[in-house]
């Protein structure tokens, strides 16, 4: 608002005496140029990314001397999310992409001449959000991302569905509250049997005068749970309940999300809910050496929610740094699979990932020791029947629709008959039952399994003769969520 005696004319300001005067600097400042948010999919295109908002302060246009202090400030970024920089000439000069590889995340990306952060990218994934949410569900938010020692990541908060990071928080939150030390704590109640010490005083202030004569104001110590940690903790899930609430609207991941949050909230109802001070996280975490892993982890996550971390799904623009493997993540899921139809089928499962499929290799000499062993995904056991299970997270299958997923094009043959001789080679050493069968499952959309499923194309087998027995080869569709 413009000082009393100054007016606009003509688009300029001018005094009471027609002398003009600069139009005030509140009329002529641009609003702040917002920091760069990068975006890209899983195994996608490159990303192009401009200098300008990394050299700033810098006047000649390109990267110039600046494109190798911008890799070196970043590596720790790019490496966590799996980025390879390339570097390409063109008629512009000088070119830097960013090539995704199987992972999702966000990270910070900082200025090659200031040092500090000046923008991020967004890396999601080729099947959908929705699909990583339906995967987190069925296989536990404890699969979900790694959260990574990085700065925020600019406006990450509204382009990252919020379950991504409330997930992983509740999940901590659960195993804070499954592990929770139990102490002696004092307590004081009003009783109708001694138990401990009973104040008379205030029995005869209180209680005598009231008519109470049956009340006994006791105060004795019991086993319990950390109370302040507890309430604590019900603030946590109180706030991102809020939060989650505010912006889920139909989104069916979120709404399961939801629903856990208040079977947690159930836990610690009989607290009231109460903000922790940063001080009092702070001197919590200050000897991390005799913290268990669970309480670090909980103690974390409350602290995010505290300092508001993007957990808000739009709440808030600048969000946490990290990054998912997918290949791990479509490994969890199928291995949830597995599990299931092993239970109904009376099977027993092995894990790859636990170390109980490892199948030795012994070389004759010592050059080959790195290839010792082969270590199937799953291995399942039905009575005289063994299946190796593989699951291969390939990313492009994404972009095939039923016919094309059918019939597989020639890079896609490639492709997959590479890891069938994969298959082939852990049925070959782990199979040892009188029916060996080995199947690798792929993701596809949703809307092209249901089409395969019309066809009855979800599945195809063949038979191979190995010696006096056959393997069953098995190549399998299965949706991402």
């Amino acid at each position: 608002m413009a000082r009393r005696g100054v007016g606009l004319v003509d688009g300029k300001a001018s005094g009471r005496k027609g002398q003009r005067l600069q139009r005030p600097l509140v009329h002529l400042a641009k609003a702040p140029s917002s920091q760069p948010l990068l975006h890209g999919f899983d195994s996608g295109p490159p990303i192009v990314v401009s200098p300008a908002p990394f050299i700033a302060s810098v006047r000649d246009p390109g990267w110039g001397a600046f494109l190798q202090p911008f890799l070196a400030l970043n590596q720790v970024s790019l490496e966590a999310l799996g980025l390879t920089p390339r570097i390409v000439s063109g008629r512009e000069g000088v070119i830097l992409e960013l090539r995704p590889s199987l992972k999702a995340g966000a990270v910070p990306l900082k200025s090659a001449v200031t040092g500090k952060v000046a923008g991020g990218v967004v890396i999601g994934p080729r099947f959908g959000w929705a699909g990583i949410g339906r995967v987190l569900s069925a296989t536990g938010w404890g699969s979900g991302p790694e959260f990574l020692p990085l700065s925020l990541v600019p406006g990450s908060g509204r382009e990252v569905p919020p379950w991504v990071i409330a997930g992983p928080v509740m999940e901590r939150l659960r195993e804070l509250l499954a592990h929770l030390r139990r102490g002696y704590v004092e307590r004081t109640e009003l009783l109708t049997a001694p138990r401990g010490q009973i104040q008379w005083d205030q029995y005869v202030r209180k209680q005598m005068p009231a008519g109470a004569w049956h009340q006994l104001p006791c105060r004795y110590t019991e086993l319990d749970s950390d109370t302040r940690l507890r309430q604590v903790i019900r603030w946590a899930l109180e706030t991102v309940c809020r939060d989650m609430g505010v912006v889920i609207s139909d989104d069916v991941v979120g709404m399961l999300l939801l629903q856990e949050l208040k079977q947690l909230l159930e836990m610690v109802s009989d607290v009231k809910p109460r903000r922790p001070g940063r001080q009092e996280l702070d001197g919590r975490q200050s000897n991390q050496s005799m913290l268990s892993l669970y309480l670090q982890r909980g103690l974390q996550a409350i602290g995010w929610v505290s300092d508001e971390r993007g957990l808000g799904g739009g709440q808030n623009t600048d969000g946490l740094s990290w990054s998912l493997s997918l290949e791990d993540l479509w490994e969890r899921y199928v291995e949830s699979v597995v599990r299931r139809d092993a239970a109904l089928s009376g099977g027993t499962v092995r894990i790859g990932r636990r170390g109980e499929t490892v199948v030795p290799l012994p070389w004759n000499d010592p050059f080959h020791r790195p290839l010792g062993h082969l270590v199937p995904d799953f291995v399942v056991y039905r009575g005289n029947s063994v299946e190796i299970v593989d699951a291969k997270y390939k990313s492009h299958f994404a972009d095939l629709d039923a016919n094309r997923w059918a019939e597989l094009a020639e890079e896609t043959q490639s492709a997959m008959r590479a890891d069938i001789h994969q298959v082939l080679a852990y049925a070959a050493a782990a199979g040892s039952g009188e029916s060996v069968k080995a199947t690798l499952v792929y993701p596809v959309r949703q809307s092209v399994f249901e089409e395969l499923s019309l066809r009855n194309q979800t599945e195809s087998l063949a038979l191979i003769p190995v010696g006096s027995r056959e393997i069953s080869l098995c190549i399998k569709a299965a949706v991402f969520g």
